[in-house]
């Protein structure tokens, strides 16, 4: 258990799942958490749900606490520093989870010690991978804390801000381009006549299984691939009509189309 006073400028699904990987840990007591958001009901249900403290005024929100997660829009996150530069001070740690914003825009806006992160929707099942870089003033201290905190959520990676984009590309819409496959593997077992829930339940654990394959069995995934792949069997004639309809390519064009968006965010 810490001691530190959290504070979440920012309520929605990102910042609700970190906070409760926190909680779900023991890592802070929900008394030392505060959440500001914008919206009513969505204060009425994370105060309902994890008896977390909740306002509406983010400089209030900001007062004694000694870590404060950045959680908003990144075309709102500058406007909404600039409103608490008054509130923060080098005392706090700003940790921000808005894809594209540098530490250097982010501390030009603060006084605060900074840390960035790039946390992935699957911290909402604890499964996420976040991956950080140190910005002005931060301390090896913060940057251990930040990996702890994020570590009830998932694996964390520190690597350098320069790659923050890509990793923002890979990892952060990573889940997305899953989600995108399980549903059209969904939607062609449907096709083949299999019932919407059946249908779901074959495309996800497919993928999930062959993703817990690939994260433990020391393989890479060519390796894993060519097991499965029999000399003139079912999954090379799936390979094959796949690539030749630009599989690898379409792939690595959405991954460069995300990054370069990540690069416009932060400009």
């Amino acid at each position: 258990m810490n001691n530190k006073r959290i504070s979440f400028i920012g309520g929605g699904n990102m910042a609700e799942a970190i906070l409760s990987g926190m909680l779900a840990g023991g890592l802070i007591r929900a008394g030392d958490l505060v959440v500001a958001d914008i919206l009513q009901e969505r204060r009425d249900w994370l105060g309902s749900k994890y008896g977390v403290n909740v306002t509406a005024d983010n400089t209030a929100a900001v007062a004694g606490a000694d870590v404060v997660v950045l959680a908003v829009k990144p075309q709102q996150a500058l406007a909404v520093l600039g409103e608490m530069r008054g509130a923060l001070s080098e005392a706090h740690l700003l940790v921000s989870i808005c894809a594209g914003l540098t530490t250097q825009a982010l501390a030009a806006q603060t006084a605060a010690r900074v840390v960035r992160v790039m946390p992935n929707l699957p911290v909402l099942v604890g499964r996420g991978i976040s991956a950080m870089c140190e910005g002005p003033g931060a301390t090896e201290q913060d940057l251990d804390l930040v990996q702890w905190l994020f570590e009830a959520s998932g694996k964390v990676v520190r690597i350098p801000e320069m790659k923050m984009n890509e990793i923002t590309a890979l990892s952060g819409s990573g889940p997305g381009y899953v989600f995108a496959f399980v549903e059209a593997l969904e939607n062609t077992a449907s096709a083949m006549g299999f019932a919407p829930e059946l249908a779901r339940t074959l495309a996800a654990e497919t993928v999930r299984g062959a993703a817990e394959l690939a994260a433990r069995s020391g393989q890479t995934p060519a390796e894993l691939r060519k097991r499965v792949s029999s000399e003139g069997g079912t999954t090379l004639a799936g390979l094959a009509a796949m690539e030749a309809g630009g599989f690898s390519a379409a792939i690595a064009a959405g991954v460069q189309a995300a990054r370069d968006r990540a690069a416009e965010l932060g400009g």
